[in-house]
């Protein structure tokens, strides 16, 4: 959600900030804008829209100047036009700000009595002309930022420049992230890691309330204090080619086709291949003494997590509560003492998460991340992360990072199975085994595009779509509805099948497709009796199954995608792609921005 890039240094700084915008675009956004500085002033350009627009702005009209800073703005307060968009320009001084100021009605409110204008509907431009009136008063750049930062209350990340200062860039980040990458006589800010992925692998991340003051070959860290502090430089990874197309059509298709990878690598950090058993870091408690854990996450990752919690619960026999984080740390229920707190997160910087991660601290619960981001804020404030290896993840809808949270939480399942002894160490290779065989199995669901894309004609036609699940499936129906959802833009819901009697099963006629999840191990019969009786009321039933469920199917599915067969312990994981799939063949028929869907942000960074 919303994107800040910019940089201080001796080359032209405009393209350096344009380009990190453009790998921000996943993050989604509505408008853009960038703003340099030169021979002591500031200009600006802004356009909504996508970025082409602000490109074409540019162009027409060029900045120069050695210092920028760079936004592209999800809409929050006020609409998303050019007006709105950042960069704000009061005075002499220049912000970009990422997140919610919540006390910015208090503090427009006393910048209008002492005379101040408002040109936008923005929180945002509190900022500027709160740092622009600090300014006015005589305080240095430094003072004005740091006396700017200490009325805000709030999530921001914010980046500021200066009339008078050509090679100044000051930062500050609270709730919201910030970087800074280290590179040859110049300095950058980022959201993240991506944008500064091409410019520099070193990188420090700015910790809650820390600020900093950047020049072309100084860097200066303070703590909400004011008090200088000492951030750990960390060397990143990342490289162009990790967040290019690399000749795909979209980058959720280029996503898709590394599921194999992303489950491949991640199984590799966490399974010993010579005993076949799962090898985890040292956990900090006593895993047979466990009573309780709780999972909580937001959009897939919430789904990701009801898988983990059948598992849990069947296999290491562990009661889970789980719950979506906004709703989480908001209900406080009570925790039992020393009790695990289980979070998942692609980011590792979505704010709701972040907050229950904080209040259950507080609760005095151990805290272990699923994250693909190690050193994201969640990153930073867990007692151990379970990494995945997925992968710069660009599309806003996720896919990979998906089946690889699935991948650790499945590992974690047969980890805690073993430390409670509820299973033996044939057991223990058995499931592992399983695991270890989906990257190629993931590697033949690959080779189904063609079949799900007759699938997908049936769906494009739909205003209402049915997915239906039993068991362990159910978290699989409601992550392909979500999928169909945000990138088709057709309604969709998922259901446990056991429960169409209840109430759905009257919507379905023959202009409702029902998509059901199906492998022939988890409840088939019961499944298959509830496909039936949608059947008999004039659905049109589409289903993922196996060789085995396939041959009783055939006489109730108008549609039907055979899998591989699997161990039902992995089947969630398989089962996941080709809905997926699916998702992304009927996005393609109704021609929408499959990357980039309107209304969504990559990572919800604000409530």
């Amino acid at each position: 959600m919303c994107g800040i890039c910019g940089v201080v240094g001796h080359r032209p700084a405009t393209p350096i900030v344009f380009e990190g915008l453009r790998r921000l675009e996943y993050r989604g956004y509505d408008s853009s804008g960038i703003a340099t500085v030169e021979h002591g002033r500031i200009s600006r350009r802004r356009a909504a829209g996508k970025l082409d627009n602000l490109g074409k702005a540019l162009k027409e009209a060029p900045l120069s100047g050695t210092t920028a800073i760079g936004h592209t703005r999800w809409a929050t307060h006020g609409a998303p036009t050019a007006t709105n968009a950042h960069p704000h320009k009061v005075g002499k001084v220049a912000i970009v700000h990422n997140g919610i100021i919540e006390n910015f009605l208090d503090l427009k409110k006393t910048l209008e009595s002492k005379g101040r204008h408002f040109e936008t509907e923005t929180d945002s431009e509190a900022v500027a002309h709160l740092l622009d009136e600090h300014v006015q008063q005589g305080m240095a750049p430094k003072e004005a930022a740091f006396a700017t930062i200490r009325h805000l209350q709030g999530a921001y990340a914010i980046a500021m420049i200066f009339e008078g200062h050509d090679d100044l860039l000051i930062g500050a980040r609270h709730g919201a992230p910030l970087a800074i990458g280290y590179g040859n006589g110049e300095m950058f800010l980022g959201s993240d890691s991506l944008a500064l992925a091409p410019l520099s692998n070193r990188i420090t991340y700015l910790e809650d309330g820390d600020w900093c003051v950047l020049t072309n070959d100084h860097v200066e860290i303070m703590d909400g204090q004011g008090n200088v502090v000492e951030r750990p430089v960390q060397t990143t990874a990342l490289t162009t080619g990790q967040i290019g197309k690399d000749g795909y059509r979209h980058f959720m298709e280029k996503e898709l086709h590394e599921h194999p990878v992303a489950i491949g690598q991640t199984l590799q950090r966490i399974v010993d291949p010579v005993t076949r058993r799962i090898s985890l870091p040292e956990m900090p408690f006593d895993v047979a003494s466990l009573a309780r854990v709780t999972i909580t996450a937001c959009g897939s990752a919430f789904y990701a997590g009801m898988v983990g919690r059948y598992w849990l619960e069947e296999l290491a026999r562990l009661p889970v509560d789980i719950d979506v984080a906004s709703e989480l740390r908001y209900r406080r229920p009570p925790q039992p003492d020393q009790g695990l707190a289980l979070l998942i997160s692609q980011s590792g910087e979505t704010a709701d998460t972040l907050g229950v991660l904080r209040e259950l601290k507080r609760a005095g619960q151990h805290i272990v991340s699923v994250l693909n981001v190690e050193h994201s804020t969640m990153g930073r404030e867990s007692d151990l992360v379970l990494g995945m290896v997925a992968g710069p993840e660009i599309s806003v809808a996720s896919t990979k990072a998906f089946t690889a949270q699935l991948s650790v939480l499945a590992a974690l399942t047969i980890y805690f199975s073993r430390q409670r002894q509820l299973i033996d160490e044939m057991r223990e290779r058995e499931l592992t085994d399983s695991l270890l065989d989906l990257p190629s199995h993931a590697m033949e669901v690959l080779g189904l595009f063609d079949q799900i894309r007759t699938m997908a004609r049936v769906i494009a036609q739909a205003r209402d779509v049915l997915y239906l699940g039993r068991g362990i499936c159910m978290p699989i129906a409601q992550e392909g509805a979500l999928k169909l959802k945000e990138i088709s833009y057709i309604h969709a819901e998922a259901y446990a099948a056991g429960e169409l009697k209840h109430g759905p099963i009257s919507l379905i006629d023959p202009s409702v497709p029902v998509v059901a999840i199906a492998p022939s191990t988890i409840l088939f019969d019961k499944t298959l009796s509830n496909l039936q009786e949608a059947r008999a009321r004039g659905g049109r039933i589409l289903v993922f199954t196996d060789t085995k469920g396939a041959e009783q199917l055939k006489t109730v599915a108008d549609h039907i995608v055979v899998l591989p067969d699997v161990n039902a312990f992995t089947a969630p994981i398989l089962y996941t792609i080709p809905v997926q799939i699916l998702a992304y063949e009927v996005a393609l028929l109704k021609g929408t921005d499959v990357d980039q869907p309107r209304n969504l942000a990559k990572s919800v960074t604000v409530e």
